[in-house]
């Protein structure tokens, strides 16, 4: 039961759906707008935690503080025009490790205040068989027109210290 909840929290948020990065070595510094405590308040409050792993990198939590949280590395990088957050997922807060390489997710986020939105990259645009790291960027770049590149949005507001 556990393993399917988390499987569950990784298809809905992430997908986990790339078995490749863009970036091997982060190489953009973090930003900070989005270093954090977030809630989604239409989804019963689940919460996301972005903290520094170090100048080009975060370590992200979702849903932050539950006994069935993910981990992921994270860092920003440019496909084309655009700037993502590749995410690299490593295990749970059941000490569970991914079962396969479907590891990386891509994410394309604004912040405008106390508000984070989050659009993750879709797979059904950008197919999940790519297989490498020069074959994900070119199918970003030929996809970026398409209004279906990413994701319905996701809406968190930063939670006050």
């Amino acid at each position: 039961m556990k393993k399917l909840i988390a499987i569950i929290a990784c298809g809905v948020f992430v997908g986990c759906d790339y078995t490749v990065p863009l970036v091997k070595t982060p190489e953009k510094g973090i930003d900070s707008k989005i270093v954090g405590l977030w809630q989604r308040p239409e989804e019963n409050g689940q919460s996301l935690l972005v903290l520094p792993l170090n100048k080009q990198e975060y370590m992200v939590s979702f849903p932050a503080g539950s006994k069935d949280a993910m981990f992921a590395r994270a860092c920003l990088c440019r496909s084309g025009d655009k700037t993502l957050v590749q995410l690299e997922w490593f295990g749970t807060a059941q000490a569970k490790l991914p079962d396969d390489n479907r590891v990386f997710q891509f994410a394309a986020y604004t912040v405008d205040g106390n508000t984070l939105t989050i659009r993750m990259l879709n797979p059904d645009v950008v197919k999940k068989d790519v297989k490498s790291t020069d074959e994900l960027a070119r199918a970003i770049t030929d996809n970026k027109d398409k209004p279906d590149l990413f994701k319905e949005k996701m809406v968190f507001t930063k939670v006050k210290n």
